[in-house]
């Protein structure tokens, strides 16, 4: 028989962390002030790549949009948390819910597009340096950007909208800071074996697509900067990836550890902790990883920060 949609849950309640709910203003505070760093490191970082034309190129281009993509998600998720933690407003709507979801999965989907082109530029830039200039100039960039979001949205569009259609009639309470799909698939009183399929099927092929990919790429890139003749060589080439590849490490190990598993039922305790490091540790430090540790984007702040002071 064809199972209709017996939703009569009008809005949820994100539970957030009800075992520290008592420090309410002091996580507020925490929370508000690690938000407002990651809005300005990566604000800093776009705009100082629209400015500086030494940094017009298409690392730094791919650099600038996956930083503009932090700032999205970083606000689609965590201003709901502080109003949690404030006021102790955990209601969400229905649809505001599912808008929150397909937003955050459809803007993490796009960043692991992004993050796998970028490993595809170093790997052009270090490989191919002959051919880079020719392949990587603008408009290719502007289609793998278009790409990116194209496969993002097509993706997650079908995904989310499968799970809306779930029967929800039993609990609202979503044990979690945010409407994320697994909490939402648990919390149905439908069948989900085959949501639950499909979602492990994408998060699956995503993660696997990029890292796949990635992996080639830098296997290929060692080889070829193992090869180079001088050790000054090396470490130039070596130092325009290792940016790259500790942000890889933040962002594919805790969305690997929250989606890529059999049965969201189990670790949904331990999700809201991973969740937390992805939506707010992540975007955090990736301005203080691109800036320290890449020497033309320190370099050029450095020289926009001492032109302002002269200035004055």
């Amino acid at each position: 028989m064809e199972m209709v949609n017996e939703t009569t849950v009008q809005e949820f309640i994100l539970e957030g962390f009800p075992a520290v709910q008592h420090l309410g203003k002091v996580l507020f505070l925490v929370h508000l002030l690690a938000y407002l760093a990651s809005m300005a490191g990566n604000a800093v970082i776009v705009t100082i790549i629209c400015v500086d034309s030494r940094l017009q190129t298409p690392m730094y281009f791919f650099l600038s949009i996956f930083s503009f993509l932090e700032c999205c998600f970083t606000s689609t998720v965590i201003p709901k948390l502080l109003v949690i933690y404030l006021l102790g407003r955990q209601t969400i709507s229905f649809v505001a819910c599912f808008v929150q979801c397909f937003v955050t999965i459809f803007l993490g989907a796009v960043g692991f597009f992004l993050m796998t082109v970028m490993s595809l530029d170093r790997y052009m830039a270090i490989c191919r340096p002959l051919h880079y200039p020719t392949i990587m100039n603008l408009k290719t960039c502007a289609l793998l950007i278009i790409s990116c979001l194209t496969l993002g949205f097509t993706s997650v569009t079908g995904l989310v909208v499968k799970v809306s259609q779930l029967s929800f009639c039993g609990s609202s309470l979503i044990p979690h800071f945010f409407c994320d799909i697994g909490p939402l698939i648990h919390l149905s009183c439908s069948d989900t074996r085959s949501v639950e399929t499909i979602t492990l099927v994408f998060a699956l092929c995503l993660f696997l697509t990029s890292l796949t990919i990635t992996i080639i790429a830098y296997s290929n890139i060692v080889v070829t900067i193992i090869r180079l003749p001088s050790a000054k060589e090396r470490q130039k080439a070596f130092s325009t990836c290792s940016s790259h590849l500790i942000v890889l490490s933040l962002i594919y190990g805790s969305c690997f550890f929250i989606y890529v598993k059999p049965k969201q039922t189990n670790r949904l305790e331990s999700n809201r902790e991973a969740a937390l490091v992805n939506t707010v540790v992540t975007p955090l430090l990736n301005p203080v990883v691109y800036t320290l540790r890449n020497k033309q984007v320190h370099q050029a702040l450095r020289e926009k920060v001492g032109r302002m002071k002269m200035s004055r």
